[in-house]
């Protein structure tokens, strides 16, 4: 009998683990329909992902490239993190404006990671980053950007630079030192409450080591650190950075601590006063809240970052500028008559745009072509989100590929070339084009973008009704290099120019 009545359980048994196996497949199948399907991609390989499908010092090229075969919307493997590229400016706009908060968390790359552990503005995430840059634009604002004010400053500052270009008479020089120095003039006046002059040696110091970090950040050692943060001990790009990044907030540690001894509720110098002044008011009103993220680390991370966005980009693109106009010289040559016709020998003002068409689309123009940022900020999805069909898993890395907004071939008639009429109509009137997107978008647009456009306009107009500008004696327009030099932004091949007066 009980033999009898175990073989009568076999089938039960059976038949209970295929129903378990039924509807575990059903399960799965439910899961993946609900779901969706992931992005295409090409197949990764174990531990290194799709890195040998890379080129490390030019990575928007390579998802260029990779976006012909496998759309606007793909995934890319790097090394152990899996990432979904978005190309051509309707994806981008349509991630960044229409899921502002799916796709507007900052990712938390190991090497950004390890230079401001979540501390400041650009890299950091939640409630912090929410009120650092709360009150950074509110206090850029109360500081003068996009006011008069600072129009003021910046004008004051192109004499100074005007001199450095006079004191070559002509011959050939590097443009590019005077230009960030004189651009990181004006974020240091609005963070610390004055200038420096240009010989001031530690300030050249500071000044050049940003630019290094710019560099470093974008090299192919810590391109690879990032994707297998394993090999940090072997890899000198980061060990490099790392150094950099120390003297550089010990340098900035060194101005902070001058302005702490001198500070002065009742004058405010700059952004550093401003922290400074929210801080003591949070305290003495035992302020639990907010009064948290005021602390020192996030004062100093903070100047660190608008420090070195003040700093790099828009010299970097008046650098462009300048060489354009000199591998262009009958685009330099309308430039300047517009100039001429138009303000004759008075200072330009902001307010002048609007009549300088031409000269207005020249600069676009050069924003454009000069694609000095083109990977933006990488950013990280808080929560599964399905895009145009797509399934995307939350904390999947998200990459708007800026280069493939500003070379969209449906979107600009000729995207390789330097052509100021993208930004003209037919009656040769400025008109603004939707994918002009230099300063990115959504809840990550770049902070400093008014200013940046202030100081674009007014230095490239004043620099021009000064100076003509030329390749150096024996060189041709033709032997100028438009080939970057690849970083965390594509900086114009080292080489000298010709500033000539033109009075």
């Amino acid at each position: 009998m009980a033999v009898l009545e175990g073989l009568i359980q076999v089938p039960s048994v059976i038949t209970l683990l295929g129903a378990v196996l039924v509807f575990l497949v059903l399960y799965l199948l439910s899961s993946i329909h609900n779901k969706g399907k992931e992005p295409p991609g090409p197949r990764p390989l174990p531990f290194i992902g799709n890195l040998l499908q890379l080129d490390l010092k030019n990575l928007h090229l390579s998802f260029c490239q990779l976006s012909q075969k496998y759309g606007p919307v793909f995934t890319i493997q790097l090394g152990s993190r899996k990432s979904v590229v978005l190309a051509g400016f309707k994806a981008v706009r349509e991630a960044l404006a229409d899921f502002p908060v799916e796709f507007g968390q900052r990712a938390t790359l190991p090497i950004f990671h390890d230079l401001s552990n979540g501390h400041g503005i650009m890299f950091a995430n939640g409630d912090s980053w929410k009120e650092m840059r709360r009150f950074a634009l509110t206090s850029l604002r109360d500081l003068g950007m996009g006011k008069q004010e600072m129009e003021e400053n910046i004008i004051e500052e192109i004499h100074y630079i005007t001199e450095v270009f006079e004191h070559f008479k002509g011959k050939p020089f590097d443009v590019s030192k005077g230009l960030t120095c004189s651009i990181s003039n004006i974020i240091s006046s609005i963070i610390f409450g004055s200038r420096f002059d240009y010989t001031d040696p530690e300030f050249q110091e500071m000044v050049k080591t940003t630019k290094r970090i710019a560099v470093l950040l974008g090299s192919p050692g810590v391109q690879l650190y990032n994707m297998l943060p394993s090999l940090n001990w072997v890899l000198k790009d980061r060990k490099d950075l790392m150094e950099s990044y120390r003297c550089n907030l010990f340098q900035l540690k060194k101005f902070i601590s001058k302005l702490q001894e001198t500070f002065n509720t009742e004058d405010r110098r700059g952004f550093v006063d401003s922290f400074l002044i929210q801080q003591q008011n949070l305290q003495q009103a035992s302020s639990k809240g907010n009064s948290a993220h005021y602390h020192n680390e996030n004062l100093l991370f903070s100047v660190a970052n608008l420090f070195a966005a003040g700093t790099d980009t828009t010299a970097t693109t008046l650098h462009w500028g300048l060489l354009l106009m000199a591998k262009y010289p009958h685009i330099q040559d309308r430039v300047q008559e517009e100039l001429d016709r138009v303000i004759g020998g008075r200072q330009t003002r902001v307010e002048d745009r609007r009549n300088l068409p031409y000269t207005d689309a020249v600069i676009h123009e050069t924003q454009r072509l000069a694609n000095i940022v083109p990977l933006s900020a990488l950013n990280v999805t808080r929560s599964d989100v399905v895009f145009r069909g797509y399934h995307i898993r939350k904390g999947t890395t998200v990459i708007p590929l800026l280069t493939s907004v500003l070379y969209d071939e449906s979107e600009w008639e000729t995207p390789h070339t330097f052509n100021p009429g993208h930004f003209l109509d037919d009656q040769g009137r400025f008109r603004k084009r939707d994918a002009f997107m230099p300063f990115s978008a959504g809840r990550r647009v770049c902070p400093g973008e008014s200013l940046a456009r202030m100081e674009l306009f007014l230095f490239f107009t004043s620099l021009l009704q000064k100076f003509h500008f030329t390749p150096p004696p024996g060189v041709s327009e033709s032997d100028l290099n438009l080939s970057p030099v690849v970083g965390l932004t594509l900086n114009p091949y080292p080489q000298k120019l010709c500033a000539v007066n033109r009075a």
